[in-house]
């Protein structure tokens, strides 16, 4: 079957999984019995008195991921070992059986709450695999369990985000095995939290595929409706606490959605965009003797510039330690991020003037902007080689780009070719394949007056909503 060009090209966004795009770079918080018992995976027969963290500051937390830029958090509510961070009324083995101020603590109201005074959005993970649920692998009981932990959490705490799933189901051929009834998980976040995406293990946000922050040379949001498919998501995630997987990288899958890759795909396509989620530390719950394995603010900024600047978002997660707060190297981590992002952005040229091969909207430079998500560039269809040229009053030493699609149009550009005026005539800077919701494109410092975007592929006519040209510190 040929490619239905016009069928790939407007695909598009929900309006929730547009909002959750535009948070491009959030936190994972991992705190829990694993942070007390120095593991990864915990059994589900921990004694709950172990969970004690008696200096637990959220708004500490929420200062420090402000600091990094972040827009949301994703807190892990109930990990694999089954011990809830909030009162549950479907577990005994929570926060209310623990010393943790007295038993009458609520973690998930804690980071709720400190959320909503810092400008963070908020969000749940809750595992589906329960090793301390007595009824897990029984089918329909555990699942009542589990939809009533859902219950809870989207009922209580008030607007969720996201709802993070893995397909965790960990304990091997001759252990518990729950099929777990996604449809009917679906169905009770859509009835109580319906601006929430469902991530991973759902229909709305795709995993990467790694936990070691690395990314694909071109991103599709437009791809196969079958990489839905929550089995083969399962399949793919983490089975065994081996410590190796969260460095671990796939080399099979790189190319997710190029008119190649989609021959023959018409009709079984979706907007499923990507995140990529990774830890500053080895794992994923802290572990003092880790303290000095953090990672800087230089390759934390590396991950960023792949993830938010290659048409993902960064989930990155920042555990706190088992008195309750995020430990100084994280911070200082973080810190070092958020300026290096202020930086970046703060680098753009202003004053930029820019001339189209053809404007039929009649779009003007001042409606370009990153923060823009509604006027956007689009070309003649008829136009064979759109271009914008960007020019401004003197030269200026570049080192990088920053592109974006209006993707609630769809995402179309393919092939992008980037040239800068040296005075003699244009001559190539950079080039670049997918651009979606942003791309940002860095290059060996160069003096430039002028550059040229030239959109040498497209599905259909192209669009372009945000443009900002990056000066060399």
């Amino acid at each position: 079957m040929p490619l239905d060009v016009d069928y790939l090209a407007n695909v598009r966004p929900s309006r929730r999984q547009y909002a959750w795009q535009q948070l491009e770079l959030y936190a994972f918080v991992h705190l829990g019995m694993n942070t007390m018992t120095g593991r990864e995976w915990g059994t589900g027969t921990e004694d709950p008195a172990l969970f004690d963290p008696a200096g637990l500051d959220a708004d500490q937390w929420a200062a420090s991921l402000r600091a990094a830029g972040m827009r949301a958090v994703i807190l892990t509510a109930k990990h694999h070992d089954g011990f809830c961070l909030w009162p549950s009324r479907h577990s005994t083995h929570t926060v209310a059986a623990s010393p943790w101020r007295d038993g009458r603590g609520d973690v998930v109201r804690d980071v709720a709450e400190a959320c909503a005074r810092h400008g963070l959005r908020f969000g749940v993970y809750l595992s589906p695999w329960d090793r301390a649920a007595p009824s897990y692998g029984s089918g329909v009981a555990y699942d009542d369990v589990y939809v009533g932990q859902l219950v809870e959490l989207l009922t209580g705490y008030g607007e969720i985000f996201s709802v993070w799933l893995d397909g965790a189901n960990g304990e091997g051929p001759d252990g518990r095995r729950q099929v777990y009834d996604w449809d009917r998980y679906y169905r009770t976040i859509r009835a109580l939290q319906p601006e929430a995406v469902i991530s991973v293990c759902g229909p709305d946000v795709r995993w990467c595929g790694n936990e070691a922050g690395h990314t694909r040379p071109d991103e599709w949001s437009v791809v196969p409706r079958a990489l839905q498919d929550v089995e083969r998501i399962a399949e793919r995630s983490q089975q065994v606490d081996d410590g190796a997987f969260s460095r671990t990288v796939r080399s099979d899958d790189q190319d997710l959605g190029s008119r190649e890759v989609l021959v023959g795909r018409t009709g079984d396509l979706a907007w499923y965009p990507a995140e990529v989620n990774t830890s500053v530390r080895p794992g994923w719950f802290h572990h003092p003797e880790e303290d000095g394995r953090v990672r800087d603010a230089d390759e934390l900024f590396e991950i960023y510039l792949r993830a938010v600047g290659g048409n993902a978002t960064l989930l990155l997660n920042v555990p706190p330690t088992r008195e309750g707060v995020i430990a100084e190297p994280d911070r200082e981590a973080l810190a070092g991020l958020g300026r290096r992002i202020t930086d970046l952005y703060g680098a753009a040229v202003p004053g930029v003037r820019m001339r189209f091969s053809s404007n039929p909207r009649g779009t003007a430079a001042e409606q370009l902007t990153l923060a823009n998500d509604t006027g956007y560039w689009q070309p003649d269809p008829a136009d064979p080689t759109p271009w914008v040229e960007l020019a401004w009053d003197e030269r200026r030493v570049l080192d990088g780009l920053v592109l974006k699609e209006q993707i609630t149009s769809g995402q179309r550009i393919e092939d992008v070719r980037v040239l800068r005026d040296d005075g003699a005539g244009w001559v190539p800077l950079a080039a670049t394949g997918a651009v979606g919701y942003q791309r940002i494109l860095r290059f060996e410092p160069v003096p430039a007056t002028a550059l040229r975007i030239e959109i040498v592929r497209s599905r259909l006519a192209p669009t372009l909503a945000g443009v900002a040209v990056l000066a060399a510190s």
